[in-house]
């Protein structure tokens, strides 16, 4: 099966007031969302083809319950002191990719309380591993400008960005990337590198302009566009 980009999810502090970097530097702001019986909730930014996530933990002892604890969120959301990644790729079908076709990497089944019968979602077995950052497949994602016109989400920004046309993730070690995020390197849905603290560069439109932007240290984030 073909896979592409969904969404980038990062992991904040509560309330996630560090997004309102995004606000200040010309990013339209979508709708919130939370996500019950997981403790989690979310700001996020859309684009034409894929939106950026900011997640916060809001409930300890639900991300913490039996279903969420795999995912490790409250250890991500304190990444700083744990060493933990603070991100996530969410990949969906691409629009060419076959019904019935398997995925390119190991996964397990899992079922939300916030997402209604019979949506699922297939999590990477390399969500064991928090150094590294958590990977999702959902069989129902789709492009945020093909979304029903009554769910459409603002996808003008006076930064001037349209689509998302590339990720790279770092993060402190030097070992063998598992073979879920090794696959999705291959595929060129991402990229990943070391460096001393986590980071996501996102570039917008190909990069064309030859600009950057870097977020840190409120947010692990920098743009390229």
């Amino acid at each position: 099966m073909t896979v592409e980009l969904d969404h980038l999810f990062t992991l904040t502090s509560r309330g996630a007031p560090e997004v309102e970097r995004l606000v200040a530097f010309g990013l339209s702001e979508g709708q919130p969302n939370t996500h019950p019986g997981q403790g989690t909730a979310c700001r996020r930014f859309f684009f034409h083809n894929a939106y950026l996530e900011f997640v916060w933990v809001e409930d300890e002892q639900e991300a913490a319950s039996a279903w969420a604890e795999p995912l490790g969120f409250v250890a991500r959301s304190q990444y700083r002191q744990t060493g933990a990644s603070p991100f996530g790729l969410i990949l969906r079908p691409a629009a060419d990719a076959a019904e019935d076709g398997e995925l390119p990497f190991a996964t397990w089944t899992l079922r939300p309380p916030y997402l209604p019968e019979p949506l699922t979602l297939e999590v990477a077995d390399s969500a064991a591993v928090t150094d590294e950052p958590l990977l999702f497949y959902m069989s129902f994602g789709r492009r945020a400008d093909r979304s029903p016109v009554e769910r459409r989400q603002p996808l003008a920004h006076a930064a001037g960005f349209n689509e998302i046309t590339g990720i790279r993730l770092s993060w402190p070690g030097t070992r063998r990337l598992s073979p879920a995020w090794q696959t999705v390197e291959e595929r060129g849905v991402a990229h990943f590198s070391a460096a001393p603290m986590p980071l996501a560069e996102v570039s917008f439109d190909g990069e064309r302009q030859g600009k950057s932007w870097d977020f840190r240290p409120a947010l692990p984030l920098r743009f390229h566009w």
